[in-house]
This record gives C-alpha cells, sequence and structure tokens, in this order.
C-alpha cells in the first residue's frame, strides 16, 4: 500500500515524535503535528510541517486535528513530564481520547507508540496504559497497530550526562540480566514505515535489536568501540522500589518508575523480534546499535 496523505503526529515536539516527523518528510508524507496552545512549534513548521493545534484531554480538539488525516502517529508519553502540561493522564484519558477521534474520522491507519511486555505488567502503570490504549483502540474498531519497543538506550544512559565521556553508566538494578534496547532513530523509522505496510493492521510488533543484552555487555561493547574501559555503577532495584513506596502518594512516577525497576529485574523484558524481522527487515545487533549511539554522542570510533 502507497498512501500520499496527510499524516497527523501526536507528540512531534519530543524526542521520539520529531524524528518521526523528520522521517515522514523525508519518505514525501505531508504531516500535520499537533502541538498544544501556546507550545512552540517553530521547528516543526520550520522543517516543513503543519500545525494542528489541540490537546490530548481536549477531544473536540483531536477531531478537528484529525480531520481529512489519513493517517496518526502517536509517540505522546504523559508519565515522563518532558514537557509543561504532560501528566498521567495523558496515558489513560488522552489515549483514550485519541482512539476515540480516530474512529469518529475514519481514519485508515492508526500507528501507536506502545511498550514491549505491556499485557504482562499491571503492576507497572505506564506499561500498562499503553496495553489498555491498545485494547480501546481495537475494541472501537479502528485500523491500527501497536509497535512495542523496549528500553530507549540513548535515553536510559545519559542520566547525568554523556556516561561515555565519563566512562561510567548508571543503571537501575542489576547489571548482569539481559533486556531488549532499541535506539530512538531507529523506531522513528519503523513508525514511518508503519503508516503505509500491508498486512499489520491489529498487530502488536515487539521491536529490539538482534538479541537481548545486560548493561554490563553495554559497557564491554562500548568500551571495544572506544578502546576505553566502561564500567556501570548500580542502584539496587530494591532501593527504587522502597523509594517509591515512601514517595509514591506524593509523586506516583516514582513508583511506577520503580516498579519499571523490578520488571527489568525479572529477565522477562526480551522481545520476540520474529515479526519485526518479517515487516521491517533485519534487526540491529547490539554491536551496530551502540556504535551509532556511541558515534552521535560525538566519540570517535576506534575498533
Amino acid at each position: 500500500m502507497s498512501g500520499d496523505g496527510t499524516v497527523l503526529v501526536v507528540g512531534g515536539t519530543g524526542m521520539l515524535g520529531s524524528q518521526v516527523v523528520a522521517g515522514l518528510l523525508a519518505r514525501g508524507k505531508h504531516v500535520r503535528a499537533l502541538v498544544r496552545p501556546g507550545s512552540d512549534a517553530t521547528r516543526l513548521e520550520a522543517a516543513g510541517a503543519t500545525i494542528a493545534r489541540g490537546d490530548m484531554m481536549d477531544l473536540g480538539s483531536l477531531v478537528r486535528a484529525m480531520d481529512g488525516a489519513d493517517s496518526v502517529i502517536t509517540t505522546a508519553a504523559g508519565y515522563t513530564r518532558h514537557s509543561k502540561g504532560d501528566t498521567p493522564q495523558i496515558d489513560t484519558v488522552g489515549n483514550s481520547n485519541l482512539a476515540e477521534a480516530a474512529s469518529r474520522t475514519h481514519v485508515r491507519r492508526f500507528v501507536l507508540t506502545s511498550i514491549l511486555t505491556c499485557d504482562q505488567t499491571p503492576e507497572v502503570p505506564h506499561f500498562w496504559h499503553k496495553k489498555l490504549a491498545e485494547d480501546r483502540l481495537e475494541e472501537l474498531g479502528v485500523p491500527f497497530v501497536a509497535l512495542r519497543p523496549g528500553a530507549f538506550l540513548d535515553q536510559v544512559t545519559r542520566f547525568g550526562g554523556d556516561p561515555f565521556s565519563k566512562g561510567r553508566i548508571t543503571w537501575l538494578g542489576s547489571s548482569h540480566i539481559p533486556l531488549t534496547f532499541v535506539l530512538t532513530a531507529d523506531l522513528a523509522v519503523y513508525l514511518a514505515a508503519a503508516t503505509d505496510t500491508e498486512g499489520i493492521d491489529g498487530q502488536r510488533i515487539d521491536i529490539g535489536w538482534d538479541r537481548p543484552v545486560s548493561m554490563q555487555e553495554v559497557a564491554e561493547i562500548s568500551g571495544r568501540i572506544l578502546g576505553n574501559r566502561i564500567r556501570v555503577r548500580t542502584i539496587p532495584s530494591g532501593l527504587i522500589q522502597a523509594v517509591g513506596t515512601v514517595l509514591g502518594p506524593i509523586n506516583p512516577m516514582v513508583k511506577d518508575m520503580g516498579a519499571m525497576a523490578g520488571w527489568f529485574q525479572s529477565g522477562q523484558y526480551v522481545a520476540d523480534t520474529t515479526r519485526q524481522r518479517e515487516v521491517f527487515g533485519a534487526a540491529p545487533t547490539a554491536e551496530n546499535a551502540i556504535a551509532r549511539l556511541v558515534t552521535s554522542l560525538g566519540h570517535t570510533v576506534k575498533h
């Protein structure tokens, strides 16, 4: 299937969404970006996107933004609190509103950025909310595909600055338990491609690398690439969960992150990339992905 209609991107001002917008424009798509009233859309407009002002908490504004759109991609996530106005309600009420608006406007394809193993983790709220968003789209009969990426290595390894310059990666929990990682740039490519890919309606597709890796392996691979030793500093997941229990009533995000760290320790945060390979081609190797991350941060690959 090859469509040239307008794609509405929800979350286009974010790290992932902005790369999705760029990828769609590079593919010759007409891009409309949903941006909150008062938010700066200068970069998106300069890139070539048109702007629709609206809010995920305002169903009417979503219906207006989707009117005439061929497809929708959403990368929005309220739990991250990356932008002013981000709240956990975006992940519940907001996602439900998006599904309802898509149903009313009869979009051809709705592409949801979900989360790996979200259907197994009711104790991790921001994971489970993605599962509920998938279910709501299905319930309303919206033609959708959900991409379920693993952990974003380019985000989790940059707490406190570039870890490769410091020679130290900070990680929550054991550094020896393998799990699935992705890079933001790779997921952006898959999301953009998913608007036109045939035979994927109603599917939930795990997204990851050729294999799960532990944070110790990430350190070893990046160390070989740089010719330097990279250490891993670990924060016990039990400590994070304990802090979350205490601060949860004040800051639910802390409790949510503690639950996520605990799930990572289970060894079950692992993608089955069979369908990914069938739809999008070979999954990146861990070595290739880590090398691209290192070079994107301005480091020189030595090995």
